[in-house]
């Protein structure tokens, strides 16, 4: 049976994205709905998979992570997308895998602790089969960063 997200679903959505430390209670209190109903509305979004999960944000620089950096990746063929994909994901300081239209067939977010640890990186991954080469820009300063979507704009959104 499919589901409509509604405007309380949108409204429980946004306060979890800012606040996914927020108690039922207090969120109960900003929605109009019981304890139990925010709780089954939440059982609901994360059975359809629109709440994948709850974690906490941290500072990468203060545990030690300097250099962030974008790498694009040129490969040789389609061939080899899947493997290079699951080595990616296993890779520590991987935090993003795209693939991408443009120059390269994917863009990487990298996070290491220092320019060595990012020659490294960059070597591993550049003698990963089929990869032809890669293109790097290392994160000067980042002044936006955000994994928040207004869901307001999903209401009437139907779900499987």
């Amino acid at each position: 049976m499919a589901r409509r997200i509604d405007a309380i679903d949108a409204q429980i959505i946004n306060l979890l994205q800012a606040s996914g430390r927020m108690k039922r209670n207090r969120m109960s209190e900003q929605v109009g709905l019981s304890v139990p109903s925010v709780s089954e509305r939440m059982r609901k979004l994360r059975k359809l998979g629109i709440i994948t999960g709850y974690h906490a944000s941290v500072d990468p620089q203060r545990l030690g992570y300097g250099v962030a950096a974008f790498i694009r990746i040129i490969m040789v063929s389609s061939v080899d997308y899947q493997p290079m994909i699951d080595r990616l994901a296993l890779t520590e300081g991987v935090l993003e895998i795209h693939s991408i239209t443009g120059e390269g067939s994917h863009v990487v977010k990298v996070c290491t602790r220092d320019t060595l640890s990012l020659e490294k990186l960059l070597a591993k991954i550049q003698a990963m089969p089929g990869v032809a080469g890669t293109r790097t820009s290392i994160v000067l300063n980042t002044y936006k960063e955000t994994r928040q979507i207004d869901a307001r704009s999903a209401v009437d959104l139907e779900y499987n």
